[in-house]
Order: C-alpha cells, then sequence, then structure tokens
C-alpha cells in the first residue's frame, strides 16, 4: 500500500501507465529496491509455496517474476529513462532492481 500511495502522493500519478508518475519516486521502499510492489507479490507466492509444499506454485513463483523481469526490462525502465533521465540514472545505479538492500544502503540523501 505504501508505494501506491507514494505514486499519487509524492510522484503525482498512479503505478498504472495509464496515468504515471509526473515525479521519480525514491523513498520509502523505493530506497531499498525499485520494484518493491513486484517483490512483495512474488514474496506472497513465494510464501504459500512453501507454507503448502506445492511445486505448482514454484513454477507459478517463477513464471510471474520472469512477466515482471521482462516487463521492467522492457518497458518500465527505458520509459522511466526516458521520463526522468539522468535522475533515472542515478537512481536506477545505486539502487538494486530485485533484491532489496539493507537499512542504510539505499539512495544517498
Amino acid at each position: 500500500m505504501d508505494g501506491w500511495v507514494r505514486f499519487v502522493i509524492q510522484g503525482r500519478g498512479t503505478p498504472a501507465p495509464t496515468a504515471p508518475p509526473t515525479r521519480l519516486v525514491a523513498t520509502g521502499l523505493y530506497r531499498f529496491v525499485r520494484n518493491p510492489m513486484y517483490v512483495g507479490i512474488l514474496a506472497l507466492v513465494v510464501g504459500q509455496a512453501l507454507l503448502f509444499g506445492s511445486w505448482p506454485l514454484f513454477v507459478y513463483a517463477a513464471g510471474v517474476w520472469l512477466a515482471f523481469h521482462l516487463f521492467v526490462v522492457l518497458y518500465e525502465e527505458p520509459t522511466l529513462r526516458r521520463r526522468f533521465g539522468p535522475t533515472y540514472v542515478a537512481y536506477r545505479e545505486s539502487v538494486p532492481r530485485w533484491i532489496p538492500r539493507r537499512a542504510g544502503h539505499g539512495v544517498p540523501s
């Protein structure tokens, strides 16, 4: 929920491609990982797979991750680079795409 709220309040838009933010959001969870909403969904599916001991859910999680990864690499990142230029490039270089950094290692102030 935090990610969505940040897109609306700080980014002045939404996570949806039809109404994207007009400002780069790099606060909150976005200081530690560039795609916290996708990471959260993946963590939920993997957690369910572990809880239920379900190989089909692990396979599903892998498919979801692949879809997210392709979308991020082929659409989101090029779009953000065009929209926010050097600001996004600096953000991308300092914050990992998928595996969150520990607290204190996010975007420099």
